[in-house]
């Protein structure tokens, strides 16, 4: 939090010299109001009291001014400090590998990119003022009573061991509440994301009821246990009140004492219990504080979690850095996987002492049966998962060690299960070169035969996505198409991208994959064989290993495990 706000270093002293300035103003009036009480029982002149008067409504209106323009700057502050909160906390959730985001669930995410950073953003906003303003008024005020006789600051203190005693009992009962209620919002986020997702099976299926169950029975549990923490809150305000009652018992006792000696006046009497009174509000505001403090640092620790970036797999720890390698190097755009092993938590390896090359321009098919580990394959050579041991060397730089925005220049993937993302058509596109230009876009889209895009009326200026028009998964497969050919990596991988294809459409898909991938070094995990027919090398996978490679017709005519394969295959074919 004081890292956020002392990035603005001048509004914020700014800020603070007002918001005490508008304390000072507040504490005018105790003073005016004992000048007067002396005036009013001495029977001194009225004209004194209507200037004391007039006095008393400007230290007021001053207060009042001063307090709304100090909220305002702090408003100010606040919000772009919760604005940067956000955005790294974003930053850090995108740049998180991929198993450890799917791991945590979409509603944790969001719930630690939303309700997290607005707890701690209430805390910002409301810390800072009543802490400020408090400080100054506690210390004014007891100096005050001191000057008036130490016997009032005495007596003020009395309170003081039970408001201490009440806040530790509140803060050690309430932090692990105000957690559990940040973890049951993130579960109640998922549910309500997960329905709302999957919507047309839950429509389709008729479980719309059980959906509803789910969302209210998370919310039943949270609302539980924020109950319980209201009830703590509760509790709390109300041992503050007795602290309150002790403290301004005191002050009158020893006022009522001290003006029976004639050590102090009836006005200076009245003065003193008006300071404790004056400290009501401010100090039940910054004990209450405690409870917003208590809910932000339930959030914070759970975004603290999210932007430590420097996550790495067992595997990766050791990788030293990958040496830099010229341009020029055949490397600077092949893939190469040397003795790579990598294993899921909990399961056998996934990939077993892997090793394969991938030359410039060159195109590699990898097939297997389900659980081969194809996709695995494809995730370490994108540094999406680092080997536990072995390297994956990809465009001349090590996929476990590399930065992924270094990585990513060299290396783009195009999935079996692709997302278009809310604007227009245009906009869509654009996210692979932001820069590219309408004849850009044209272009690509001709390259992956996308023609329906001609047919729309709007053309690219088109909304796609959540409340727009909505591509057939073949069109989307082709926006995903496209962005590659934007982005214009020398090294692609296609992770079954064509799979989910109808009869119908598989040869337009599989031309559309042909125009991304010319020129390119590639590797194609293929669902449909003629996909491996057309590579110029073909590695077959089984159980983590690779089993046999070489060219389409070689492996054919060996008689293997691949030809087997394609005898499969192209029986498939005929009976359809």
């Amino acid at each position: 939090m004081l890292r956020l706000l002392a990035q603005r270093p001048g509004r914020l002293t700014l800020t603070i010299l007002v918001l005490l300035a508008a304390s000072c103003c507040g504490l005018a009036a105790p003073a005016i109001l004992g000048v007067m009480v002396n005036i009013a029982a001495s029977g001194g002149d009225v004209m004194w009291l209507l200037w004391l008067a007039g006095a008393l409504l400007v230290a007021g209106g001053l207060a009042a001014l001063l307090g709304v323009l100090g909220q305002n700057l702090l408003a100010r502050i606040c919000e772009e400090a919760l604005a940067g909160l956000r955005e790294e906390v974003f930053a850090a959730a995108v740049h998180k590998p991929l198993p450890e985001l799917e791991k945590a669930g979409i509603g944790d995410v969001v719930a630690r990119v939303s309700g997290d950073v607005e707890a701690v953003s209430e805390a910002i906003s409301g810390v800072l003022p009543a802490f400020t303003s408090v400080a100054f008024t506690i210390g004014v005020t007891l100096l005050g009573l001191g000057v008036i006789d130490w016997r009032f600051a005495v007596a003020v203190l009395i309170a003081a061991p039970l408001q201490i005693l009440t806040l530790r009992w509140f803060l050690r009962r309430t932090a692990p509440i105000y957690r559990t209620v940040r973890i049951t919002e993130a579960r109640r986020t998922e549910q309500i994301i997960e329905t709302v997702h999957g919507s047309p099976s839950v429509v389709a299926l008729g479980l719309g009821e059980r959906h509803a169950g789910l969302v209210a029975a998370a919310s039943h549990e949270n609302i539980g246990h924020s109950l319980r923490g209201v009830g703590y809150l509760t509790r709390f305000y109300n041992r503050l009140n007795l602290a309150e009652l002790i403290g301004l018992s005191a002050v009158l006792l020893v006022g009522f004492l001290l003006h029976a000696e004639g050590a102090v006046s009836i006005g200076a009497a009245t003065a003193a219990a008006l300071y404790f009174y004056r400290l009501f509000d401010p100090i039940g505001v910054v004990l209450g504080q405690f409870d917003e403090l208590q809910k932000a640092s339930a959030g914070l620790g759970r975004m603290f979690g999210l932007t430590q970036s420097a996550v790495t797999s067992p595997g990766a720890a050791s990788v030293s850095p990958a040496p830099w390698v010229s341009p020029d190097s055949w490397e600077a755009s092949g893939i190469v996987l040397d003795n790579v092993t990598f294993a899921y938590p909990g399961q056998r390896p996934a990939l077993n002492g892997v090793s394969l090359t991938v030359r410039p321009g060159e195109r590699m098919a990898i097939v297997g049966t389900s659980g081969a580990g194809k996709t695995t394959l494809a995730k370490v050579i994108m540094g999406l998962e680092h080997p536990q041991s072995g390297t994956a060397r990809v465009g001349g730089v090590d996929a476990a060690s590399a930065p992924a925005a270094q990585l990513h220049r060299q290396i783009a993937m195009v999935s079996q299960e692709v997302h278009v993302f809310s604007g227009t058509l245009a906009e869509d596109l654009g996210l692979a070169r932001p820069e590219a230009s309408a004849g850009d876009i044209a272009r690509v889209l001709r390259a992956v035969g996308a023609t329906w895009v001609d047919t729309l009326d709007d053309g690219l200026e088109t909304l796609v996505g959540a409340g727009g028009h909505q591509p057939t998964p073949e069109q989307a497969q082709q926006l995903a198409l496209a962005r590659l050919l934007l982005k214009d990596p020398p090294i692609a991988v296609l992770d079954e991208a064509t799979a989910e294809a109808g009869t119908g459409s598989a040869t337009m898909l599989d031309q559309a994959a042909e125009a991304a991938l010319a020129g390119r070094t590639s590797v194609v995990i293929a669902h449909r064989l003629s996909q491996a027919a057309s590579a110029d090398t073909v590695v077959v996978m089984e159980h983590g290993a690779i089993v046999e490679s070489g060219p389409h017709q070689e492996l054919v005519e060996a008689g293997g495990r691949y030809a087997h394969l394609w005898e499969a295959w192209n029986s498939s074919l005929s009976r359809n």
